[in-house]
Parts: C-alpha cells; structure tokens; sequence
C-alpha cells in the first residue's frame, strides 16, 4: 500500500499562526475541564470527614491502573448552567468513559456527588443515557457508581421528568441483552434515582452511607407524616438483609470497589479482541495543529490527516480521478483495517456516487468506515441540480444509514449543511463522534446566513416600493453572524452532546484505535439475551 507524503499546506508563517489558534483553544478547552475537577475536589474535606472517597478517586481505585480510560462527554452542559464562560461548570454532574476493569472492559458512570452533591442536571441526564446506548451497541457491561441528590427541585423540568424514565428502560434492555449492570452505592439514591439501583443486576452497598429509597425521610414526612431516619428507611443492611435489593455490603468506598472488580473479573468478560497495534505513521501528529484556520472556507488538503493518522501513513485510495474533491480509501489504524472518507471540497454528484459505491465495498468487507469531515456542504447551482445532486446525496444517505460495518466520525473542520448529514454526522448514529477543537458545525456558514437574510429583506422592501432600513439591515446581519459564530463553535455544539467530546488533534490515531478495539471487541462477542432483564426474587 502506497505512503502518503503530502506537504503540509501554506506557508510557515500562517503554519505557526493556525498552530498557535489551535494551541490556545486546547488551552482553554483543557482550563475549563479543570474548572469541573477543582469543583469536585473542593468538596474534599466534607467526603473526608464522612471517611469517602472523592468520585474521581473512585474511578480510580475501579479502574486498572496503567490502560486508558476515554472519557466522554466532558463538556456536557457548558453554558448551560451559567451563560458566563468565566463560571459555567460542564460535565453535567456526571463522570463517564470506556475503561478497563480486572481485564474487562466497561463502560463506567459515576455521579459526581462533588459538585450540588451529585444532582441530576439536564445535560447530565442525556450524558448518562449516550453511555448506555454506547454500552449496549458495543456490548460493554455497564457499571454504575452511584450517589446522587436526585433532582434539584428549584430547577424542576416536568421534560427531565418524563425523559429521566428512559434511563431506566436502558438499564433493562442492558441487562435484557446479556449485558451485565452493576452498581456500586455510596451514597443517596433516592426517589426516581432509586431505580438507578433497582434495575442493576448486582448491587453492592457501602454501609453507613449507602442508601436507597423511594421517598427520603423528608418527603415521607411530607407525604405520610411517617418520621423515618436513613438507615432505617433504606441502609445498606436492611436492603442486604430484609428487602433483598443488595447482594453486597462493604464498609467503605475503597472495600466496595474492591468488591466490584472482583464480581466483574468472576463473569468471565475478559477481552476477546486484541489490543491496538500497528506501525506509526510516518509524519508526525504535531502537523496536525497547524492545519485549520479561523476561515472555514480555505481549503485543506485534508490527505494529510490521513497520512498522520495511518499505519506508516500508508492509503491505498479509491476512485481517485472520480469526483476528487471527495476523498476515499483504504488503510490500517493501529493495526486495524478501514475505510476513510473526507473532503477536500463540496459534495458533489460524482463524490456521492463515489462514496456511495465504497460504503457498499466497506460494507461487503466488513471494514469499520472513518469519517474525517471537513466540507462545507453539498454543491449547489443549477449544473448540480440538473446532473442530479438531490438524487445522488440521498443513495449517499441511504448507505451511510443502513451500513451495518461500525462508524467513527470525526469533525476536523467544517460541518456544514447536509455536508453534516452525508459524513455521517451526529443524526447518523455513528457509533462514536469527537470534534477537534478547530470543527465548526452549522446548517451554514454564518456569513451566508447573514447574506441570505439580506436577500430576502431587499427583495420583500423592492416588492413593497420601500426604502431598506441600512442600520437595521447591519445590525441583523451582526446579530445573525454572532448567532451562528456562537453555536457553531466546538465548545458549543459538543456541550449539548453532538458529539462524544472534544480530542487533541494530535490524539486523533490513538482515540481511533481505542475506539476500534471497541468494535472490533464487540463483534467477536457472542451475548447471551433474555426475553427480560436479571430481577430480584
């Protein structure tokens, strides 16, 4: 197979300048993920003194030390719980990634009861329920470690309410598909929260702080003037001993996380696929900093992401004289085979013939397909309607839609228009989505925007023999380029989990062979389903 070699584009100078932009929103991104951590951590001396371990320490001790753990969805919520950049706390009160447990990979969640004691947050809610439907598409047992405050009253959203039921639904077509659920309880789980522990298959409590009813004592008082204390209502040894909810009592965090990886090391899940490994390419990663600009619309020569993200940088391409602007091929990611499809310019009728033909190829192979987007779009214009462009973007959707192979997209640069939807954006269901900190995703660029409005503001004023407002026209036009700026940036877009998260471009290879793994794990597993989840007798 062929190495790609290509030179890096422009000139060193505006190299150095789109290397440092993209070095500072790393920065900023990475600044603003520690914000969340020093939250949790501030709650440091409380869990102390209640002899706790803090919830990332939790993950910690679960975890086997020394193999990567990806944590998704890191900036779930940002701006969403303060408009003000300077303060917004992102996670959603919820930690969540793909790691490795007594040799068993696994998707964990753990409630951040750090930050407002581990209440429910909206994003945290949507957060919780894309780690579930990651675990059961790639077949992954599901562990919980649970300590949540439930819902904070004072944000009350009869929406989170009714939508909050769907986790629980999740946990029984979990269990009901042979995926193992198991939760470790170290603190409340309460009202609602209570069937987070409910509906695991193994429940393992910490005594003294691990609880679990329907109603705490004050909305039990509230409802039935019944006075109960916590342990009494619903401890860790009345659940083990009278109601049969636990399987396990443990003395304090450290033992109960010991109690789990030795219950998921006992169930027989050790990895069935092989780690990921292959040669590295040829070019370095460090390249990759300096490809994107601010100004979406120049182009990249977006080959030399491949050929710093391939084994030897090697890519035996498809199609290459047929529709080029739009880039197919084959190639290894530490040691896995796949397909990749990017764009060095519009979708045009012949680039979705093309890609519509080699998603039929990887399919017919078996070969998982990359997505590396960078295009502003479908062409438009009359040529590319009369050539059929409606007609030859929809086989391309088709494809991509029933394509059985596993998906993996990643928003380079731009994600514009249907150009979102036929790379397989978030809509697609691919099985994971990152964004690079330089992606920007829209239904259009914001200077069209703006322009379009523009448009038919002038055309409305000429048909009513009216004089257009200039002040007014520009101030829109500021107002609508500002909108899209805001919303079609990164931050933006991967807080309401339109992706799995941000990535360092330069981590690209390796959040690809970890994801891979995944896949490639998930389709040697042969489950064993049930007509209905593991219950309690």
């Amino acid at each position: 197979m062929p190495a790609l070699l290509p030179a890096l584009d422009g000139d060193a100078e505006s190299r150095a300048a789109q290397r440092s932009r993209t070095l500072a929103l790393i920065e900023r991104w990475r600044a603003i993920e520690a914000r969340t951590r020093a939250a949790s951590e501030r709650a440091g001396p409380l869990f102390a003194r209640r002899g706790q371990l803090l919830p990332r320490e939790r993950v910690a001790r679960l975890l086997d030390p020394g193999i990567p753990f990806l944590e998704l969805s890191t900036f779930a919520g940002w701006l969403l719980d303060s408009d003000d950049p300077e303060k917004s706390v992102p996670g959603g009160g919820v930690i969540a990634g793909i790691g490795v447990v007594s040799g068993v990979r696994v998707m964990l969640v753990a409630d951040d009861a750090g930050i407002d004691a581990g209440a429910l947050q909206p994003m945290g809610l949507e957060k919780l329920q894309r780690a579930q439907a990651i675990a059961l598409e790639n077949k992954l047992p599901f562990v919980h470690l649970i300590e949540s405050a439930g819902a904070n009253l004072l944000l009350y959203r009869v929406e989170q309410f009714i939508h909050g039921g769907g986790a629980f639904y999740n946990l029984a077509r979990l269990s009901a598909a042979g995926l193992p659920v198991i939760g470790v309880v170290h603190g409340s789980s309460t009202a609602g929260g209570a069937y987070m522990t409910g509906l695991c298959d193994h429940v393992i409590m910490v005594r003294g702080r691990g609880r679990a009813f329907l109603a705490g004592p004050p909305l039990l008082k509230a409802a039935t003037g019944e006075i109960a204390d916590d342990e009494a209502l619903g401890g860790a040894d009345i659940h083990a001993a009278v109601s049969g909810l636990a399987e396990h009592v443990a003395d304090d965090d450290a033992s109960a996380l010991a109690v789990a990886r030795e219950l998921i090391g006992a169930l027989g899940w050790q990895p069935r696929a092989t780690w990921p490994d292959g040669p590295e390419p040829l070019l370095p990663a460090d390249d990759l900093l300096a490809l994107f600009g601010a100004d979406m619309k120049k182009p990249v020569e977006m080959r030399q992401v491949i050929a710093r993200i391939a084994d030897a940088s090697a890519f035996l391409e498809f199609g290459a004289a047929y529709g080029p602007a739009t880039v197919c091929g084959y190639a290894g990611i530490a040691g896995f085979k796949v397909g990749i499809v990017t764009n060095n310019g519009p979708l045009d009728p012949a680039g979705s013939t093309k890609v519509t033909h080699f998603i039929q190829s990887c399919e017919q192979a078996a070969l998982p397909i990359v997505w590396l987007q960078n295009t502003t779009g479908f062409i438009v214009g009359t040529e590319a309607e009369r050539a059929g462009m409606i007609k030859h973007g929809s086989k391309q959707i088709q494809a991509l839609s029933n394509a059985t192979v596993p998906q993996i997209t990643i928003q380079c640069g731009a994600s514009f228009g249907a150009g979102n939807y036929g790379m397989c954006g978030r809509g697609f269901h691919p099985r994971f989505v990152f964004s690079w900190p330089t992606a920007k995703t829209a239904v259009m660029g914001a200077e069209q925007a703006a322009g379009t409005m523009e448009i038919v503001m002038r055309d409305g004023a000429a048909r009513k023999g009216e004089a257009v407002d200039e002040p007014k026209l520009a101030a829109l036009k500021a107002k609508i380029v500002a909108t899209f700026e805001r919303q079609s940036d990164a931050f933006h877009t991967s807080g309401r989990l339109l992706d799995d998260g941000l990535i360092d471009p330069r981590d690209t290879r390796r959040v690809l062979a970890f994801c891979l793994a995944v896949c490639d794990e998930a389709r040697r597993r042969t489950l064993q389903p049930m007509q209905f989840g593991v219950a309690r007798p």
